[in-house]
């Protein structure tokens, strides 16, 4: 199967991930069948939908008449083997339980097509764990959508020991189709690329708190008004290659040896943890969380993705 020939998309799983992905696809023409376990949970997915795509004409990123079709593109059913019976591509986006997402590959084998690519929106396993549950080892792949899916253009798409050229070209390819910016993965990686990244960040974070150089809040604000800002349009090889390879190779034996390696999870976490001191999902992290204050925070976010997703595209445009 080509990329120009997947036209029905199955979404499995309709929370945080599953309602942003089915958005993402029913706004680029395809047909949407949503599936969730329960008729609660895909209702709650379809006003997740519509707060979502107010939040996308309101930053620039959809306009109201492309907007208004998508909720006729979203078929949502309760049954799984109803939700794939007839599709070309399908995402899993349940919850990060390798046993789960085992079961629900052994049915969307069952289920779908012999066409069917089946791909899993995991961030922390491979294909190579996933594929012995089917049959159809060659259309079995990952693809690790960034949060919030419907703003961010990264997807990481990571091919198993098995998964066949046509079907990471078809991957690839649909999800061009989309708007997105698809970075194939040539051999399985714990963590991917951008979560080996994003965690050595956080435990060098992490590290500089608990040897009491700077506050988290002192943290975070180097990070916004600093490299942050520079890495929304230049990645590290190309910042450094602009820095010289010498000098940074004298920073490097310098800094190396000091920064955080430990394998071991931080006591500073595992307090927050015991402390029910979860996040916003707690009301209180690193930091205190009204609902008003998490509104306010994804409003600040979206308006700054748009805005450099924006000025991204002027700029492959104009290359």
């Amino acid at each position: 199967m080509k990329a120009d020939d997947i036209s029905r998309i199955g979404v499995i799983g309709a929370g945080l991930m599953g309602h942003g992905i089915a958005l993402n696809f029913a706004l680029g023409g395809f047909e949407v069948y949503l599936n969730d376990t329960t008729e609660e949970g895909l209702e709650k997915a379809l006003e997740n939908v519509r707060t979502s795509l107010d939040t996308m004409i309101d930053v620039g990123l959809a306009d109201e008449s492309a907007a208004a079709a998508v909720p006729s593109r979203i078929h949502t059913s309760a049954s799984l083997a109803d939700s794939v019976a007839d599709v070309d591509f399908v995402v899993e986006a349940v919850f990060e339980d390798l046993e789960l997402k085992r079961e629900v590959f052994a049915l969307l084998d069952e289920s779908s097509p012999e066409r069917t690519i089946l791909s899993s929106n995991t961030s922390s396993f491979m294909s190579s764990q996933l594929a012995p549950a089917t049959k159809r080892p060659d259309k079995v792949v990952v693809a690790n959508w960034w949060n919030p899916p419907y703003l961010m253009p990264l997807i990481e798409v990571v091919r198993g020991p098995e998964t066949s050229d046509a079907t990471i070209e078809a991957t690839a390819g649909v999800f061009r189709r989309l708007g997105k910016r698809p970075v194939v993965l040539q051999k399985e990686s714990l963590g991917f690329i951008g979560n080996r990244m994003q965690f050595a960040l956080l435990r060098e974070a992490i590290s500089v708190v608990e040897q009491g150089i700077a506050t988290p809040q002192d943290v975070d604000e180097v990070v916004k008004s600093s490299f942050g800002r520079r890495l929304a349009v230049a990645g590290p090889f190309e910042v450094f290659d602009l820095a010289g390879w010498d000098t940074i190779s004298h920073i490097i034996d310098l800094l190396f040896p000091a920064i955080e390696s430990s394998p071991d999870s931080p006591a500073l976490i595992a307090g927050k943890v015991e402390r029910g001191e979860l996040g916003v999902k707690s009301g209180r992290g690193f930091y205190p969380w009204t609902d008003e204050d998490v509104d306010a925070f994804r409003a600040r976010i979206g308006r700054a993705l748009a805005e450099i997703d924006r000025l991204s595209r002027e700029d492959q445009e104009g290359r």
